[in-house]
């Protein structure tokens, strides 16, 4: 199985996707030519060797014609040209989310590249959309720049779908420390959008005191990534870096490598071993309303799950079991939540071994556009079942006013495998 890791120690951005993909084998020329197919001008992408630290790696140069580029914190030095003609022009500045689907839709790139931006960008839509409270269809690019937001993305897709991975894995991700200046104001690294969009990955803060990971990382991770690992046992075959645009104490790179399992076997592969506490209280004092709220707070903590069970305590009683499944390191937390949100007076912690299946989002594109996404589970090495989202059935059985089966034959009609 060809698996495709990403060493976050140092972050990760847009840029250094691409120069890190590049430097992984990625031909530069043939990227820049899939890119022409988005019918856009305005943009140059160069590709140079430089140093972080006393490693070697690629940085990726983004340039957007009139951008100020002392905004941008790269320096333009030695190019291999790359430049995209400008034999095609457009009045639409493609800054919001519904703009840049109808590119990415309209263009001619591949199939595959296509449904892995649009996912990518429908996760930084989703996530600029709850932080700004603002339709996700009207959400503007405006923190990086349109024109940036899909080369990068749009770049990063196209190289995955090139190098083809079976898997694609990543360790823990540094997010960084300090203070970022956004349209927000200034605000604690994360940012609000990176933020969201790192949930549910293993994350760490405090290496470094500026922005490590920005959303158009974060969101490719979310996307990309099939499963987060650590301490794994595989033979490394080929490695590239990406640099970072500042110059750190510290080697600002982002690290992808190509790596073959140790124990191939698929059935191993595919089953995926989460370590947890189980949390459980017996509670015969709360209302529904405070035990709904309760589920609320343990979940925005970073509980796994949490399920309440009708039971019978002492004195015939009728009560709910809480069970909690959480991550070891968000065990303070959840103690603390437990505590504080309930009317419990004790906790019973037990270790747990969960197992999962390998599973995957993708979107289905339906005549051009994505109806909407669903989850893959694999077993035994191959696809085992798929569901699509329940929000996207729904909003469908609602708007045309039929059942959720129907909406899910229709949104299935025409699906395309590429």
């Amino acid at each position: 199985m060809k698996t495709l890791h990403f060493e976050c120690f140092a972050g990760i951005s847009g840029d250094m996707t691409l120069g890190a993909l590049v430097d992984l084998g990625v031909d530069p020329a043939r990227l820049v030519t899939e890119l022409k197919k988005l019918n856009l001008d305005g943009w140059k992408l160069d590709f140079v060797k430089d140093q972080r630290n006393g490693i070697t790696g690629t940085r990726a140069l983004v340039e957007i014609a009139g951008e100020d580029h002392n905004r941008k914190q790269e320096e333009h030095t030695h190019h291999h040209g790359y430049e995209h003609d400008h034999h095609h022009h457009h009045e639409h500045s493609h800054n919001t989310w519904k703009e840049i689907r109808r590119v990415i839709e309209a263009s001619f790139i591949n199939g595959g590249a296509k449904r892995r931006a649009l996912d990518i960008f429908s996760r930084i839509a989703a996530a600029e959309s709850e932080v700004h409270g603002v339709p996700v269809e009207e959400i503007g690019f405006h923190e990086v720049g349109a024109l940036d937001s899909i080369i990068d993305i749009v770049g990063a897709a196209i190289c995955l779908d090139l190098l083809a991975p079976d898997h694609i894995t990543a360790g823990r991700v540094e997010l960084g420390g300090g203070t970022v200046r956004c349209a927000h104001g200034e605000l604690p690294v994360p940012a609000p959008a990176t933020l969201i969009l790192c949930k549910g990955m293993p994350v760490h803060t405090g290496s470094f005191d500026a922005e490590m990971t920005t959303p158009t990382g974060a969101a490719i991770l979310a996307s990309q990534v099939d499963e987060f690992v650590h301490n794994a046992a595989f033979t490394e075959l080929k490695t590239g870096y990406g640099l970072g645009t500042r110059k750190l104490d510290k080697p600002n790179v982002l690290r992808v490598s190509w790596r073959e399992d140790a124990q191939p076997a698929a059935k191993e592969q595919d089953l995926i071993e989460i370590e947890s506490i189980l949390m459980e209280s017996n509670i015969d004092d709360m209302t529904g309303e405070e035990l709904a709220f309760l589920m609320e707070c343990l979940f925005r903590e970073g509980a796994r799950d949490v399920v309440f069970v009708p039971c019978m305590m002492k004195k015939n009683r009728p009560g709910t079991l809480v069970s909690v499944l959480c991550p070891p390191e968000k065990l303070a937390a959840m103690r603390n939540t437990m505590f504080t949100q309930s009317k419990t007076i004790g906790i019973r912690e037990t270790p747990a071994h969960c197992f999962a299946l390998r599973r995957k989002e993708a979107s289905i594109v339906n005549g051009g556009s994505c109806a909407g996404k669903k989850k893959i589970v694999y077993y035994g090495g191959k696809e085992l079942r798929d569901k699509i989202e329940f929000e996207d059935r729904a909003d469908l059985a609602r708007r045309k006013n039929i059942s959720l089966w129907e909406a899910e034959e229709l949104i299935r009609k025409g699906e395309r495998h590429d």
